[in-house]
């Protein structure tokens, strides 16, 4: 055998063996982040509705604005913050606007040996403003990282 069909060879032999997966996976396919999942539906029949336009963004919190007169938003993902027992939004339907507030125990919750660790949350009955908002109710009152509704905004 010639030395350059050795070396071609050996070249191609190492790049397939460092191309074949591991005996441990190392990639995380799960969701990772515990949102508050909350539903739009209209006061008048009660039937699920996404607003014209939704904005949505954290009260007293350095976070950017988590949606900006965004349209079709069916349901809108709210993140809790695993640092403190409360927190707040100002939640623009169809631009006017109202705020929400969420009372909130935190617990760390271990998602699986590639993905780590998370928070759940159990938020309590929820206080808001009656600009636009006539109604919240929960219907799941621990948040995790599936996707279920917790809360239903009646408008």
């Amino acid at each position: 055998m010639s030395k350059k069909l050795f070396c071609f060879l050996f070249i191609v032999s190492m790049a397939i063996v460092l191309l074949l997966p591991s005996c441990t996976p190392g990639s995380c396919f799960e969701e990772t982040n515990s949102y508050v999942k909350a539903a739009f539906y209209l006061e008048s029949n009660g039937k699920k509705t996404s607003p014209d336009t939704l904005t949505l963004y954290g009260i007293g919190r350095d976070t950017s604005t988590i949606y900006k007169k965004s349209r079709s938003v069916g349901q809108a993902l709210l993140p809790l913050d695993a640092s403190s027992e409360e927190c707040g939004f100002v939640i623009r339907i169809n631009g006017i606007s109202d705020t929400i507030s969420f009372t909130y125990s935190t617990a760390i919750h271990m998602i699986s040996k590639e993905c780590g660790y998370t928070f759940y949350h159990t938020i309590e009955m929820p206080v808001y403003t009656k600009r636009m908002i006539d109604t919240v109710t929960v219907t799941k009152s621990t948040i995790t990282t599936l996707n279920e509704e917790n809360i239903r905004i009646y408008y």
